[in-house]
């Protein structure tokens, strides 16, 4: 067989003119040693902390303790089938999670990746899970309120947009609902809401997942979720995960945006865990020496942004559990310190039927009277004068001394007003509606309803009001605030005689 010498010399030249020298640099370590989700790996010389690595078999990492001779890997996932052994190389990169309106209506890990059997989420967008909180010179006072439909928060500790509330309480006091409500309550208002959910039952999370799609919340709601089943790891990085999924909507769309976190005891729980596994030395209550910075990271980056940057806004409302209502312990003092005011819920109210069991005594709003319209400042300083001065009473009153009847009046109102703060878990209620029910309440117009009958005396007057005098109620949510005080007080006066003297019905009527 003859060779054509010209024919190989083509496909040699060929080969050479289109070859490419294609290295892989990667620096690559070994896994020393692996145990409860925390690998020591040797080798990663010129790694970053809060680097990602890469396991061999695709697991990924986060590199932690950058120690002298070795590197305290985070595995973040299942970590029992790495081994001793195993090759480790460095991805070069800080964490990051994908982001997007994809995003909305799933439930999602803290890594970004579906964990709700819908498929999977199409985004190329993706943030960094941790950023440098924006300076002074990039916010701008918060002075728009965020409604949370809760007449006792909204009137007497009000929530704006920007602002960092925290939510505490012991357990079953109704945290939880309260930062339910809130979400409930933006539906139609173009706020993009995250809920995240940290160390819950996987049970818990789904049922809140069918609640929020049966009334349509889903459709502005991303719920991050690290489960009580999930590994400490990713349930130290659920709230910067959440976090992140927010901000792209306030900086990309320059949209008002809601975070809640619930709850950062067990964050601090699953970091606490973390840092005695890589041999950090515990502090006070066995927590590390920067579990400050844990939380103070997360919540600075709450924020009204200038309107240079498009004036979007990130509200946070955290929440934290207290065991026996000791509020003194080192993480709720922590987190009390860093965040601009409390919502604190009573086990003693929630047990008397006082829902939700909001002490406004001890709770408090540092942003006040600014995250709020003038219809509401107008009423619910009274209401705080009212509760304060019932308080003290009802305490000079277990004395069992005799009480003159203005005293007694007094009291009765305080009653009265405690009935109209009582609201049912999902029930929202719309500002415009609140400022009627305070009002009413506030100036006397409810004296004559017997107590226990308060709440559905309210009901009635929104409803007579929502179809005979529609245009009061459009009035005060479109001006924000009473127009015309005395049309309104007549009008409510008029029901109230209706309704004691059993003519309410007729009165809706006309």
């Amino acid at each position: 067989m003859k060779i054509k010498t010209d024919e190989i010399t083509s496909v040699l030249k060929k080969e050479i003119s289109s070859f490419q020298e294609k290295l892989d640099l990667a620096e690559v370590g070994e896994v020393l040693s692996v145990g409860d989700g925390i690998a020591q790996v040797y080798g990663l010389q010129n790694v970053m902390f809060n680097e990602m690595i890469e396991f061999e078999d695709g697991t990924l990492g986060l590199a932690f303790n950058l120690e002298e001779n070795s590197v305290g890997v985070v595995i973040l996932g299942e970590y029992t089938q790495i081994r001793e052994g195993f090759q480790v190389k460095r991805l070069g990169r800080v964490l990051d999670v994908p982001v997007g309106e994809a995003m909305l209506g799933r439930i999602v890990d803290p890594l970004g990746r579906p964990v709700d059997g819908k498929g999977p989420i199409n985004t190329s967008e993706t943030r960094p899970m941790e950023i440098i909180a924006p300076g002074i010179s990039k916010r701008q006072p918060v002075g728009e309120p965020m409604q949370t439909g809760i007449k006792s928060i909204d009137a007497m500790i009000p929530v704006g947009r920007g602002q960092r509330e925290l939510i505490i309480g012991d357990r079953g006091t109704g945290k939880t609902a309260i930062a339910i409500d809130t979400i409930i309550n933006q539906k139609g208002k173009d706020v993009m809401c995250v809920y995240v959910a940290i160390g819950q039952k996987a049970s818990n999370i789904v049922a809140l997942q069918e609640r929020l799609e049966k009334l349509g919340c889903m459709d502005y709601t991303i719920i991050v979720a690290a489960s009580a089943s999930d590994p400490a790891s990713l349930q130290y990085l659920a709230p910067y995960g959440g976090c992140a999924q927010a901000e792209y909507f306030m900086y990309s769309k320059k949209k008002a945006t809601l975070v809640v976190y619930d709850d950062l005891s067990k964050q601090a729980n699953a970091y606490r865990q973390m840092s005695l596994l890589l041999r950090r030395p515990p502090g006070r209550e066995a927590y590390p020496g920067d579990v400050f910075y844990l939380h103070s990271r997360l919540l600075e980056r709450a924020v009204k942004l200038s309107d240079d940057l498009g004036g979007g806004s990130l509200t946070a409302l955290p929440i934290i559990e207290t065991q026996e209502g000791e509020v003194s312990a080192y993480i709720p003092t922590n987190v009390i310190s860093i965040t601009d005011g409390q919502i604190y819920l009573q086990p003693n109210l929630f047990a008397s039927g006082q829902r939700p069991a909001v002490d406004v005594g001890i709770s408090v709003s540092r942003v006040g009277g600014s995250a709020q319209t003038k219809a509401m400042k107008s009423v619910s300083g009274k209401m705080k004068l009212d509760l304060a001065q019932f308080r003290e009473l009802e305490a000079f009153a277990q004395l069992g001394t005799d009480l003159d009847a203005a005293t007694q009046a007094q009291l009765d109102r305080g009653y009265r007003v405690l009935e109209v703060l009582i609201q049912g878990e999902g029930e929202p209620w719309e500002v415009e509606e609140q400022v009627v029910s305070i009002f009413s309440v506030t100036r006397g117009l409810m004296d004559t309803i017997d107590i226990p009958r308060v709440r559905e005396f309210e009901k009635a007057l929104i409803e007579h009001l929502r179809n005979a005098h529609a245009e009061l109620l459009k009035g005060i949510k479109d001006s924000k605030k009473i127009e015309d005080e005395g049309k309104l007080e007549r009008t409510v006066k008029d029901f109230a005689e209706a309704f004691v003297s059993g003519r309410a019905a007729e009165v809706r009527s006309q």
